[in-house]
């Protein structure tokens, strides 16, 4: 499985290879990638699409903000990073101890946690989380948030820009999923940073009676 998820992990695995060891799937849940999936063969169930991209860390293009400083948190910016995600997001939350919890995983880089921060104001503005899979050499962008009131100022773009170059001394290669139907449209930023692919997964929940 290690062998086969290095040479096409967004086709091989819905999840990074480190998840899917640890992850047991609910008896209510379905997995099914695109090539293989059809609606009505599925009609009790609910469909959430997920894409998966690829990005080989080999042409990483130069991208930064006059305005906006990429630096890396440390663990007492815990809290200012559960601030911003959560003031990202309408529909999911994180808590302080959540977040403390991901540093304590084998994949944690300490290196790969960084904040946006507005030069002019000092002002946090967005944020940026990866992991580290060391034993597959695949880095894993997790949450890339910008508040709404600064979207579409290119720091997203700085933001993963700044993670992929970190990750080149580290990593073969690294991947992103996000939501297909996310209004926001994520898939759009990373295909700007470089990821490519056309890998989509299909999360089934079996619809309650």
């Amino acid at each position: 499985m290690l062998n086969t998820y290095r040479k096409d992990p967004c086709r091989t695995l819905s999840i990074p290879y480190w998840k899917n060891k640890r992850i047991k799937l609910p008896p209510n849940m379905k997995i099914a990638h695109h090539s293989e999936y059809a609606a009505e063969n599925h009609p009790e169930y609910r469909d959430e699409p997920y894409f998966r991209l690829f990005h080989d860390l080999k042409h990483i293009e130069d991208f930064s903000l006059n305005n906006i400083s990429i630096v890396t948190a440390a663990t007492a910016d815990i809290p200012t990073l559960a601030d911003i995600i959560n003031r990202s997001y309408t529909d999911l939350s994180v808590t302080i101890p959540q977040l403390e919890g991901y540093t304590r995983t084998e994949v944690y880089c300490p290196d790969l946690w960084v904040m946006a921060v507005d030069r002019s104001t000092s002002t946090v503005v967005g944020c940026g989380i990866a992991d580290l899979d060391r034993e597959v050499g695949e880095g894993i962008l997790e949450w890339i948030q910008v508040l709404p009131e600064y979207r579409r100022q290119g720091i997203g773009q700085a933001i993963v820009t700044e993670l992929l170059r970190r990750m080149t001394d580290t990593a073969d290669f690294a991947t992103v999923s996000g939501k297909v139907n996310n209004i926001t449209q994520p898939e759009k930023l990373y295909r700007r940073c470089g990821f490519t692919g056309d890998d989509i997964w299909h999360i089934l929940t079996k619809i309650e009676d």
